[in-house]
Parts: structure tokens; C-alpha cells; sequence
């Protein structure tokens, strides 16, 4: 029973289609009831040619065959053909709303999950749904024509009935014995599957890096283990089910000979009809059917509850919280950002920022340096919400940034960061993504003021390039200088840069420069640097140690007076020669 609260979430994509499910299952129902009537008109059909009774008997096979076709047939074909529409559906809406969800996640969660897991979060275990709905039914629609039928044994004879019931009451305990065991491997199997994918999507996507370190052969040798430990795992399974399946086989053939032997008995000493006892050798294939689907069906069922354990935990929050954002939104953004008393830290590590105030202000270019480790790029992930100060507050325009809206959030706040992630469309697509109604002209305009319209033109297809996976038909400052356009397209007001230029050459640097410092006259531009030389230009320069602001001012200054920027500047340069 515990197990069935994992259905519960799927009433939200199953109720609007409550009606048909409805009519679908009384459909099925009936068509199980009429099996019962099938198998006595059978018997009587028999009986009726025995006793030379030939019209009784044409009428019995008469009725016989009008409930095949009618119910078995044609209405039985018309409720399984709209389960299984309705199944495709849900199966689809699942994994559409898991998608969704997963995109609510914090950011943080992707650190502890990997990719792999979500995608087959989202494909594999959304796809485990299928027939699930018609099997369920099946099976309860057999339960029950299985219990109204049991009584019409009873009646007949208790022997036979009670044969039945204790051989049910077997099938139960074998049941629940396996059930824990099949689907305890179902999620080992499903962890290691996780780690295919994983290895899978990294391998594409960074597949010239693997090409250029000569790593492949590496990669190969842990896909190998991988796939042996998946086949460990689904030749465990292997063995349960065949385990499982062999005593449930014993079970049927008991059932089937012993039926059969009570019943010859009982007809020797006329203790029953030749009626009931031809409708038994029907019957009693019912229940070895029944057990057969429900030994099928429990070993399929364990894999739909793992899977959909794995698909509710996204769902309903058992993980993470989805990120939450207030109501309020700001008509004429500024773009000053300020930093009232922050402390923050990683889970499980020491504070990063503690107590830590600063305020930036718009149109002008700054910049923050430190020593690696200090919390530079913290800023910016609490600035963009991947991330929540433990205590204090970031403001934007006087307003706390948890009380804006997602869209005031992204909109208002932007970063580009050493390796912005470009998708694989074209260009155009690319800037579609943040405006459906942008057009050339617009797109065009962007790209000018980073630089990079001319570039662009020159290509064959021109906008209508595409970029590869990861934007990986562009150079790193031609990636860069797509951002800055992308960005300049969200009519961004506060513009955040995480190393952006760090891995650039001169010439490269050079653009992402000047597109930065055309940005300057109406954004909120805030820098983080290793390279001291590509911010040297700086309105305002601070410099982050042991989470504070222990100096700020312009590079000549510091360079003066501050040992550590002096520090960092020679270290630089040593570096540079």
C-alpha cells in the first residue's frame, strides 16, 4: 500500500479524463463478466449436445458467440484504444511538467544531481507509464469478474473453491517475498543507467575536447565498466524474475491439475454437472491467466514505481524546493545594487562573505579582484539568485531581490561568463529564444555594438548560421561578444562579467573591451578579473579579502597604496613574461 502513494500525482494528469476512463472501465468490466457467462454457456452447450438436446444447444452457442463479438470484440477493442490514447497523453504531459519542474529547480541542484539522472528522469521514467494504465485495469476488471465468479464456485462446489482461494493465497506470499527484492535491483539498475547517460551527453557535447586530449580511450575504458555493471545489475534481475517465474509456473500447473482431479472426482460420484465441469476447464485457465498477468504485472510494476518515485521526487519538491520570487517589479530600473550585511557560505564549508556591504553604481565600469578563493564570483551567483545569502540582504533599486518577480530578476540582471553557453540554433534563433518578435534589424543592431555584426555578415548564411552544440563554431571572443548582443537584446540594465576575458587573446580581449565600455554609458557593469590588465581602465576597483571590501579606487591608486592589489598586479605580470 505504501508503494500506491506514488500514483497519487498522476490524478492531476488523469482527472480530466476521469469520464472516459470511466466508460473504458466499465467496458472492460462487462467484457469480464460476459467470460464468466462464456465459460457456463460453453459448458451447457456441451452438455446439451451430450443429452442430444441440439436447439438448447445452438441457442447456448448462439448467445456464446454474440458476447464474443460484441463485448470481447468490438466494445472490448474501442475501451483499450481509448486507454491507450490517453495513456500516450499523460505519458507526454508527464514528461513535459517533469521537464518544467526541473527547469524550477535551484541551480544548486544540478551540482548534486547529474545530467544524466535528469534526463532520464524525464524521458525513461515518464516513458515507464506506458500501458500501465490498461494493465492496472485489466487486472482489476480480472479481480473482479475473478471474485463474482469464485461465488458462482462456491456454489457449485466448496472444494474447488477453497483450492482456488489457497492457491491465491500461495501466489500472495510468493508476491510479496519478490516484490522488494525486484524492485531494490530495479534501483540499482536505474543509478547505473544514470551514469550511462551522464557519460553519453559529456561525451558529445565535449566531444573535441576528448578528440584534442586523447582521452578517449580512457572515456571507453569507463563506459566499459559502466555497462558491465549494468549488466551485473539486469542479470541479478534476470535471475529474480526467472527465479519468481519458475515457483509461479509450479503454481499454475498444481493449480490446473488439481482442479481438474477434483473435479473428475466429483463428476464420478455425481457430485457435481458435466455443466460446471466443462465451464471449470475453462475457468480454471482464468485464474493460471490471472496469475500469469498478475506475476507479469508485479514485475513491470516495481520498474513504474521506481520510476515514478524517481519522476515525484522532482514533482513535488522531495529533493529541492523549486526557487521562489516575490510580486514586485520596478518601473524605471537604475540598476544600483547594494549588498547590506551579507554572510553567505557553501553547504558544508567555511563563510565566504561575512558581513559584507558594498554599492554599485550605474554607469561606470567596475571591477573586483582578489586572491582566488575569497569570493568574487560568489557575488554574482547571489546576485542572480543561484545562490541565497544566509543572512543580510542584496538590493536592486532599494528593493530586496527576493521580492521581484522571475522576470524582473532575469530581465534586469544578466551574466556572461568565460564560457556563455550558446545553443545550437542559429543565430538569429539564438536571440529568438530571448525576443520571439526581435527582428534582423534589432538583432543587428546588438551585434554592431559588440562587435560582431561584421563577422557575421560575412558567413554564407549570414543569421541564418547555425552555431553547433555549445556555440562550438565560434571562437571564444566571437562567444563572448554573442552574449554581450543576447544580453543587450534582454535590455539588461546591470550586466555582470565573471572572467569573461580571461581566457581570450589580445585580440579577442580587445572587442569584448570595447564592447564592454560601449556598455558602460547606460548599464551597471561589474566585472570579476584574475587578468588586472583588462580592467586596469576601471571607474572603481575593489578588492575582496577574507570575504570584506578591504580597499577600493582606480588602478594607479591601488597599485600605490594596497599591498594586495600591488601583490596581485606583479604576480600578473611575472606571469605575463
Amino acid at each position: 500500500m505504501r508503494n500506491l502513494k506514488e500514483f497519487k500525482p498522476l490524478w492531476n494528469f488523469v482527472k480530466e479524463y476521469r469520464i472516459k476512463i470511466i466508460i473504458a472501465s466499465i467496458i472492460i468490466c462487462l467484457c469480464e463478466l460476459s467470460e464468466i457467462l462464456v465459460g457456463y454457456l460453453n459448458g451447457a452447450a456441451i452438455e446439451a449436445i451430450a443429452n442430444m438436446a441440439l436447439k438448447s444447444a445452438l441457442l447456448y452457442l448462439g448467445a456464446y458467440f454474440l458476447l464474443n463479438i460484441i463485448l470481447n470484440g468490438i466494445l472490448s477493442n474501442i475501451a483499450n484504444s481509448t486507454l491507450q490514447k490517453i495513456e500516450s497523453i499523460v505519458t507526454r504531459k508527464l514528461g513535459f511538467f517533469t521537464y518544467e519542474k526541473a527547469l524550477d529547480l535551484p541551480s544548486y541542484a544540478y551540482e548534486k544531481i547529474s545530467s544524466g539522472e535528469i534526463i532520464n528522469r524525464i524521458t525513461n521514467d515518464s516513458e515507464a507509464l506506458s500501458f500501465t494504465f490498461r494493465d492496472l485495469l485489466q487486472i482489476f476488471s480480472s479481480l473482479v469478474g475473478s471474485s463474482i465468479l469464485i461465488i458462482y464456485i462456491f456454489i457449485n462446489s466448496w472444494i474447488i473453491g477453497l483450492e482456488i482461494i489457497f492457491f491465491l493465497l500461495i501466489l500472495f506470499f510468493i508476491i510479496k517475498k519478490y516484490n522488494p527484492r525486484l524492485k531494490e535491483i530495479h534501483k540499482e539498475r536505474r543509478r547505473e543507467q544514470d551514469k550511462f547517460t551522464s557519460l553519453v551527453t559529456e561525451s558529445i557535447r565535449g566531444v573535441r575536447e576528448i578528440k584534442t586530449l586523447g582521452i578517449k580511450k580512457n572515456l571507453i575504458k569507463d563506459m566499459i565498466e559502466i555497462i558491465k555493471n549494468i549488466f551485473k545489475k539486469s542479470k541479478s534481475e534476470i535471475d529474480i524474475r526467472k527465479e519468481f517465474n519458475l515457483i509461479t509456473r509450479f503454481l499454475r500447473s498444481f493449480l490446473e491439475v488439481g482442479v481438474f482431479m477434483t473435479c473428475a472426482i466429483l463428476l464420478y460420484y455425481q457430485k457435481t454437472t458435466l455443466t460446471f465441469f466443462i465451464a471449470m476447464t475453462y475457468y480454471v485457465y482464468r485464474y493460471m491467466w490471472l496469475i500469469e498477468n498478475i506475476n507479469s504485472f508485479t514485475q513491470s510494476y516495481q520498474s513504474v514505481v521506481v520510476s515514478l518515485e524517481r519522476i515525484n521526487q522532482i514533482l513535488e519538491n522531495r529533493l529541492y524546493q523549486d526557487e521562489r520570487f516575490g510580486c514586485k517589479k520596478i518601473k524605471q530600473v537604475k540598476g544600483i545594487i547594494e549588498f547590506k550585511n551579507v554572510t553567505f557560505s557553501y553547504p558544508d564549508e567555511d563563510i565566504i562573505l561575512n558581513q559584507f556591504n558594498l554599492r554599485l553604481e550605474p554607469n561606470k565600469k567596475i571591477a573586483i579582484v582578489g586572491k582566488s578563493g575569497q569570493g568574487k564570483s560568489t557575488l554574482f551567483n547571489l546576485m542572480t539568485r543561484i545562490f541565497e545569502p544566509t543572512k543580510g540582504e542584496i538590493l536592486l533599486d532599494g528593493i530586496d531581490i527576493k521580492e521581484l518577480t522571475e522576470e524582473e530578476l532575469r530581465k534586469y540582471i544578466s551574466i556572461i561568463r568565460q564560457e556563455p553557453f550558446i545553443f545550437n540554433r542559429t543565430i538569429e534563433e539564438n536571440f529568438k529564444l530571448i525576443n520571439s518578435d526581435i527582428t534582423i534589424d534589432e538583432i543587428r543592431k546588438y551585434t554592431k555594438l559588440a562587435y560582431l555584426d561584421d563577422y557575421i555578415m560575412s558567413l554564407p548564411n549570414q543569421y541564418q548560421t547555425k552555431l553547433g552544440e555549445g556555440g562550438i563554431n565560434l571562437s571564444g571572443g566571437q562567444k563572448q561578444r554573442l552574449a554581450i548582443a543576447r544580453t543587450l537584446a534582454k535590455e539588461s540594465k546591470v550586466i555582470l562579467f565573471d572572467e569573461a576575458t580571461s581566457a581570450l587573446d589580445n585580440g579577442s580581449q580587445d572587442y569584448v573591451k570595447k564592447a564592454i565600455d560601449n556598455l558602460v554609458k547606460e548599464h551597471t557593469v561589474v566585472i570579476v578579473a584574475h587578468r588586472l590588465s583588462t580592467i586596469i581602465d576601471a571607474d572603481i576597483i575593489y578588492i575582496v579579502e577574507n570575504g570584506k571590501i578591504v580597499a577600493s579606487g582606480k588602478h594607479k591608486e591601488l597599485l600605490k597604496n594596497n599591498d594586495i592589489y600591488k601583490m596581485l598586479y606583479k604576480g600578473e605580470c611575472l606571469f605575463d613574461k
